[in-house]
């Protein structure tokens, strides 16, 4: 084959990779979440979260980069960092204790469960999620400490900021169901949500959508072994870090 046969051929295959991720599009939304008392609109409607599933074959997805950020799930002042996470199916992700004192991170509600048992400042456990659901996170030790692990069987997902808009990058063309997800929803008014949609280069707006929070729909919970925490006491090595 000649050089200038071969530079064609790689010419025509860069043209049309480039021509491919041109036509993928930015699909945005935007929530308005209110409250079910006097339907008065929140000042936050961050944590909503939003996946597009294709409705044919996955061939045409736009890939996950390479090199992605490792997925964390970080335990910090007796909280987790970030509060909900979106994950592929799949990812591993990754529990680090930054701490002076013992953690005991565990999920025993739906999606994944696991325990990832008694663990010192400094240390990481990880965790393989291996299929789509939502798995509700805790600590044995503080029942302050919770978190949302939202796994989704695709690579088009986004939550959404403080103001309620959502971003999905490099969608690409075709017809999807659209699913949306919010801590204090419920079932049914996350399902009415639910809808097929078609993405194009003149149709990549999901438009302005409102959810309802209801405090009392979000999850309570014991220890681990279904039991009411315990009084912390300061003194104990599983407090206070030596």
């Amino acid at each position: 084959m000649s050089n200038k046969l071969l530079l064609a051929i790689l010419g025509l295959a860069l043209l049309a990779s480039s021509n491919a991720f041109a036509q993928t599009q930015a699909v945005t939304a935007h929530f308005d979440v209110v409250r079910k008392e006097g339907r008065t609109k929140t000042r936050d409607s961050s944590n909503v979260v939003v996946w597009l599933t294709p409705v044919a074959s996955a061939a045409n997805m736009t890939p996950l980069a390479k090199g992605s950020p490792v997925p964390r799930l970080v335990q910090k002042g007796k909280s987790f960092s970030p509060h909900i996470l979106v994950v592929p199916v799949g990812s591993v992700v990754e529990f680090p204790n930054r701490d002076p004192f013992f953690h005991n991170v565990f999920s025993l509600f739906e999606g994944k469960r696991f325990d990832l048992g008694l663990y010192e400042s400094g240390r990481t456990r990880l965790v393989h999620f291996d299929r789509a659901g939502v798995s509700y996170v805790f600590c044995n030790i503080h029942p302050e400490m919770s978190a949302i692990i939202v796994v989704v069987d695709t690579p088009y997902y986004a939550v959404s900021n403080p103001a309620g808009a959502v971003w999905i990058p490099n969608v690409a063309p075709g017809q999807y169901v659209l699913h949306v997800w919010y801590e204090g929803s419920s079932p049914e008014q996350l399902q009415a949500l639910t809808r097929h949609v078609t993405i194009s280069e003149t149709s990549h707006s999901l438009g302005s959508l409102r959810l309802t929070e209801t405090p009392a729909l979000r999850v309570s919970h014991n220890n681990k072994y279904d039991q009411p925490y315990e009084t912390a006491s300061p003194s104990s090595p599983i407090y206070v870090h030596r």
